[in-house]
Parts: C-alpha cells; sequence; structure tokens
C-alpha cells in the first residue's frame, strides 16, 4: 500500500535496472530471447489483469508487468547500440580507402584541430556500401582556414577511421568507454586536404536550425561582451559553449563548488522556470490559470533549448522541467518523485546510455536531495528577518543538493570544495544575474547602444562572479582533493547516507543497525584498499607520446623522471600520471631519485633489488654491466648494442618513433630479448606487494 502512490518510481526503476543489465553484461541474454520475455509477460500481464475476478491476483499481475518492463529495457538497450548493427564500420574487414559522413555536431575549436562529430553513411573498399557507425573527425588548423560544415552536411572523407583504443595507462579515463556510451567508436585525423564537402544539407530541420540559432547568439555574446574570460563565461552560462574557458579558470570553479555554473543545465533551467512562475504569480486566481502557465513554461524551456543547440544536458534539464510544469496543473493528483520519475522513464527511452552520465546522475540526484531534505533543513531555524530568511533559504538548497551529490562528487572528481556555502551564496545570485543578462543582450542586440550597455554591466558581473572564484580558491585549504573511493565504495557511501537520513525522518532502530553495518563493511574495504594498493611497491614507465616518465612508488610516496617538457605539462600529468597516483595514495612527490646515479649519460636505478637503466642518447654502454631492465629513449639504442645486450627485458618509452621499434623489434627477437613498446603495449610496471 505505501508503494501505491508512486507507479512512476517502479516502472522507472525496473527500466533502469534492465538498461544497467544490458550495459555492464551485454549480451548475456539475447536479443531474441529478451523479447520473447517480454511478450511472455506481456500476454500473462493482460489475463492475469483482465480475467482475474475482483483484482484477487494484483500481485502476479504487477510481478509480470513489472518484468515486462525490465526486460524492455534491456532490450531497448541492445536495440540502442550501432555496434550491434551487421553493417556497422567496425566490421569492415577490408581496409577502407575513403568514406562519406553527415556532419552531427557544430565543429568545437581545439588548440590545432577542429573537432566534429560525424555519422558514417557510406564506406568505399574495393566498391562502395552502405555502413552505420560514428566517429570522431579532427581536422587540422594547419592552412589557417576556418571549418565552416553545418549540421546535415554530407563530408567526403580520404582515409581509413581508427578504432578507439583502451588506456595505456593504469587507471587512465576511459575515452573508449565514455564515447561508446554515445554510440561513438572510431576516430581519425585529417588535414584540411583530405575532407571534401560534397553536398550542403537540405533537411533543415528543427536541429539545423537550433545550431544556426546557437552560432548567432554566439556572435552577438561575442560583439557585445569584450574579454576573453569574460566571454567565455558568458558563453558557458547563457549558451553551454565551454570552448573559451581555460584550464585555470575551470579548475578554480572547481575548487571553489562553483563547477555546475559553467555547464547550462538543471540550475539554469530552473532559475527560468521559477522566473516563469515568479512573473506568472498575480494571475493565480484567474481560471485555468495553472494551465496557461504550464503552456508559457513549456514554449520559454524549449525556446532557450533552441538557442542552446540542444546540447545533451540541456535537453535533460528541459525534459525533467518539463513534466514538472505539466504535473503542476494537476494538483493533488500528482507528486513530484513520480513526475521526476516519469522523466528519467522518457529520457532513457530516448537515449538509454544517459543513465551512465555524471550530468544526469549529478542533476538528478540534486533535485532529488532539495525536494526531500530542502524544507526539514529550512524548519530547523526560524528567521523573521526577510534578508536572513532568504540567506538560511538559499543556504539550505546549497547543503539539500551538496548532501545529495557529494558522494557522486567524490567517485568522478576525486575532490571535496570546503567553501561550496560561502562560494554559492555570491555564485548562484550572480550566475542568475548573469544568464539573465545575457538572454536580456540577446533579446536586444539589434539596438546596439542598448546592446553594449548591457553588454558592459554583463562584463562587470562576470568579473565579480571570477573574482569570487579566484577568492574562494585561494583561501586556505579551500579543497579536499585526492579522494579515492571505488564504485562499491561509492555504493557502500550513498547506503549509509541513506540510512542516516531515513534514521532522523522515522526515529526507528533499523535505520541505526543498516547504517553501522554499512560503515563497517565501508571500513573494511577501505582496510582492503590500503592494503593491496596504497601499500604496494611499483615501478612504472608511462605511456605518453613523445615524452619520458618513469615512477617509483612505495608507501604512498613517489619518485619521478621525466623530460622537462612533460613537468610543465600540468594537462598531460593530470590525465596520463594522476590517476595510478590516486589510487596508490600518493601523498609526497619527489623529483630526485636517491637510488639513482648517472654514469656515461646514462640513468641507473637500484630498485628493489634490480637494476634498471635509461638510455635517452647515443652513448656507449658499460661493459661489465648487466641490467635486468633498459629503457630505451630518441631511437638511442643501435642495432649493435641490442645485439650484444644481457638484459632481461627491453623497454621502448614514449619518445622512440614507431619504425625504429619495429626495426628494434626484429632484431630483438633474433636474440631471445624480449621487448615492450609502452605505445604499443601500455605502461611496464613492476609491482610488489
Amino acid at each position: 500500500m505505501k508503494w501505491q502512490p508512486f507507479p512512476m518510481i517502479r516502472i522507472a526503476g525496473f527500466f533502469t535496472g534492465g538498461v544497467l543489465l544490458g550495459i555492464y553484461q551485454t549480451d548475456i541474454i539475447p536479443l531474441e530471447i529478451a523479447a520473447s520475455i517480454v511478450v511472455a509477460a506481456a500476454v500473462l500481464f493482460f489475463c492475469i489483469h483482465f480475467f482475474s475476478k475482483e483484482n484477487r491476483n494484483s500481485v502476479y499481475s504487477g510481478f509480470f508487468g513489472l518484468i515486462l518492463i525490465f526486460f524492455l529495457g534491456y532490450s531497448r538497450l541492445l536495440l540502442f547500440s550501432d555496434s550491434r548493427n551487421d553493417n556497422h564500420i567496425s566490421k569492415i574487414a577490408d581496409p577502407i580507402i575513403a568514406y562519406v559522413a553527415v556532419v552531427r555536431s557544430v565543429p568545437e575549436e581545439k588548440a590545432k584541430s577542429w573537432k566534429v562529430e560525424m555519422e558514417v553513411t557510406q564506406a568505399k573498399t574495393s566498391h562502395w556500401t552502405a555502413v552505420t557507425g560514428r566517429l570522431l573527425l579532427y581536422v587540422s588548423k594547419k592552412g589557417g582556414q576556418k571549418l565552416t560544415w553545418h549540421f546535415g552536411d554530407r563530408i567526403l572523407v580520404k582515409g581509413s577511421p581508427q578504432e578507439l583504443s583502451s588506456p595505456l595507462n593504469p587507471f587512465e579515463f576511459d575515452f573508449k568507454a565514455f564515447l561508446r556510451l554515445k554510440n561513438i567508436s572510431h576516430q581519425q585525423f585529417v588535414s584540411i586536404n583530405e575532407v571534401k564537402l560534397i553536398e550542403e544539407t537540405s533537411n533543415k530541420g528543427f536541429t539545423y536550425y537550433s545550431h544556426q540559432a546557437r552560432a548567432w547568439c554566439l556572435r552577438k555574446l561575442n560583439q557585445f561582451v569584450h574579454g576573453d574570460d569574460e566571454r567565455g563565461i558568458a558563453s558557458a552560462l547563457v549558451l553551454g559553449v565551454t570552448d573559451g574557458i581555460d584550464n585555470d579558470l575551470q579548475n578554480a570553479y572547481a575548487a571553489s563548488g562553483a563547477m555546475h555554473v559553467l555547464a547550462v543545465s538543471g540550475m539554469h533551467v530552473g532559475i527560468i522556470y521559477a522566473i516563469i512562475l515568479f512573473l506568472f504569480k498575480p494571475v493565480d486566481k484567474l481560471k485555468n490559470s495553472k494551465w496557461i502557465v504550464a503552456l508559457v513554461s513549456l514554449i520559454c524551456l524549449w525556446s532557450f533549448s533552441f538557442i542552446t543547440g540542444n546540447s545533451p544536458s540541456v535537453l535533460r534539464a528541459v525534459t525533467m522541467f518539463s513534466f514538472i510544469a505539466l504535473a503542476r496543473p494537476f494538483g493533488k493528483r500528482t507528486n513530484i518523485y513520480n513526475t521526476l520519475a516519469a522523466s528519467v522513464f522518457v529520457l532513457l527511452i530516448y537515449k538509454p546510455y544517459l543513465i551512465m552520465s555524471v550530468g544526469f546522475q549529478l542533476s538528478y540526484l540534486a533535485v532529488l536531495g532539495i525536494v526531500y531534505l530542502q524544507r526539514p533543513l529550512y524548519q530547523l531555524w526560524a528567521i523573521e528577518n526577510k534578508v536572513g530568511d532568504w540567506v538560511w533559504n538559499l543556504t539550505c538548497v546549497s547543503i539539500a543538493a551538496q548532501i545529495a551529490t557529494f558522494v557522486i562528487g567524490l567517485l568522478y572528481f576525486h575532490q571535496f570544495p570546503t567553501y561550496f556555502l560561502i562560494s554559492n551564496m555570491i555564485v548562484v545570485p550572480l550566475s542568475t544575474f548573469v544568464l539573465l543578462g545575457g538572454i536580456l543582450l540577446l533579446a536586444v542586440s539589434a539596438i546596439s547602444p542598448l546592446a553594449s550597455l548591457v553588454g558592459v554591466a554583463l562584463e562587470w558581473m562576470i568579473k565579480a562572479l571570477n573574482w569570487t572564484v579566484f577568492t574562494t580558491e585561494a583561501l586556505p585549504l579551500s579543497v579536499i582533493d585526492n579522494i579515492y573511493i571505488t564504485e562499491p565504495q561509492c555504493w557502500l557511501l550513498l547506503g549509509i547516507l541513506i540510512s542516516f537520513v531515513l534514521l532522523f525522518q522515522f526515529r526507528s532502530s533499523k535505520w541505526l543497525y543498516s547504517c553501522f553495518v554499512l560503515s563497517v563493511l565501508f571500513s573494511v574495504s577501505q582496510w582492503w584498499y590500503f592494503k593491496n594498493e596504497v601499500n604496494q611497491t611499483q615501478m612504472i614507465a608511462y605511456s605518453i607520446n613523445n615524452h619520458h616518465a618513469v615512477e617509483f612508488i612505495a608507501g604512498g610516496k613517489s619518485y619521478f623522471v621525466s623530460d622537462s617538457a612533460l613537468l610543465t605539462d600540468q594537462q598531460k600529468i593530470r590525465f596520463h600520471v594522476e590517476p595510478n597516483r590516486l589510487n596508490h595514495g600518493v601523498s609526497v612527490l619527489e623529483l630526485q631519485v636517491p637510488f639513482g646515479r648517472n654514469e656515461k649519460r646514462m640513468k641507473f636505478f637500484r630498485w628493489q633489488g634490480r637494476t634498471i637503466a635509461y638510455l635517452d642518447e647515443k652513448a656507449s654502454l658499460p661493459k661489465k654491466m648487466d641490467f635486468d631492465y633498459l629503457i630505451v629513449g630518441r631511437n638511442s639504442l643501435s642495432r649493435e648494442q641490442l645485439a650484444l645486450l644481457n638484459v632481461k627485458e627491453l623497454i621502448f618509452d614514449g619518445t622512440n618513433s614507431k619504425k625504429y621499434v619495429e626495426m628494434m623489434g626484429s632484431v630483438a627477437e633474433l636474440n631471445k630479448i624480449s621487448i615492450h613498446s609502452v605505445l604499443k603495449d601500455g605502461a611496464f610496471i613492476i609491482q610488489k606487494q
């Protein structure tokens, strides 16, 4: 009886369960069998539901109904995956000479190239054939030409796309798995001479004009807002375009707990919806006023989605608030939990992989946290002063959202902003004014003097916003970072959090016991992690193209040896090296290796009873020195030297050419020497428990 008022929660929950089974256990049940189960469950459900007298067998009809929903989710996931198609690009055996693809995204400007998402329609091997699949195309900016492709344009591309590779370094971000969730399986890097526009889009539908609208809005913002940082923030807050935000600014927003304002999502759409409700508050007493407000809300929300290019985050947020807007006229006949579950159900039918999106998870958890926790928190303190009451209300919203999302934040971002309350007290109101100011600027852009005035005001608001973020980041202990938890630990923490909240709500000892048991399990998992990962001793030669990087890790301390160019490239360090350090609990970093020495233009490391040598320039090898491992860089080892080596294994780092490694590999094979190329085989690891 307790679950009767929440039918959509049951439906969305079981559908999500089927989708997750398809993601984590693909093909555990063949599609044909899953379809048969769907048909059988549907028949049994309707037979029991319609032919059972006085609904006596409602439990059985409910059971088969939920089984039906579960396998519908599983089947939808399998049908949504392009890689299962027989004519998918990954299943073409012969080499591809050229292919025709359709533009499916706005060209995104990178430092050295343009990135475009493409949908392949035809491929040429010995003949042209119809194919399916999506890929990322990177077009070099050499030559200075600007890419002017539009959504739906057909492009002829020379060459063969490469299948995305798995991470080559331990715990590195899995870009292949990330893009698989977007049905993207390949990529290709080309010059401007290897691509040709063969047909402009003739089907100028909703998405095409949406992209055109966003491009126009972006031009207007750049015209009336000056300063690179100011333009970048304005474009991100109003349109969701983050290309203009540099790493320092992005890191500052993350450290201050204000990262959520840089992507147009639930907060921005919620602000627009709240303003619509506020403006239409005077007409609440009119007949059918709630339906009028709902209709106006839908028009405004989807218009906003249109001008932002219908990005996935905006579509997700607009869909969620559209359900909320439509539910208001029904009053007591609906509740917010059913409404949210219904929006989840619709979104997962449209794109089932959304369940794995970090933005999707954070958006819904934040809304659930605000809905469930904000009111009880607010009632803890009654403030008669209006300003104080407003501040307390905003504080409760921030606390509720943070409580609901901080575990997911630890899992994905490995940090916790300690001053999120302080920053959000200023950032949320300021970002609201920036969002509204940006929309106003677009609305009056035809009147240049007025638009210039709004642009100046917008610049100063963004300057104040950035100043707040950088000041918060500069405070002592502004962020607790290097936090590492596993997915099982994430689930345990969520269980502890839910048990703790329910303990205060129901005052029942069973939630106290649940919280205690889950806490013990979390402690055991943490002990196991420290025993098997943090206390591990490891030597690793990383796989980083054009760079040399070797790290010795023991007891949470790292000794790092690399070229000077890599040491100054924090982005590459953060992407390739830091994930492994984070997993092994590295808290101390040393660039001087006490167990290393230089001799005859070579480096030697005596580590864990092994001798590891590094050669990165032409030099004569010591005659009476046996190496356990020799790391070679910059094509520095000659064939003659290789023939005389007495070494267990030869490691080629990321500074060697592909042809050189292939040539030396054939020589090593003749001399029965094992080789390892980090660019081909991944990072080389020696570890001792």
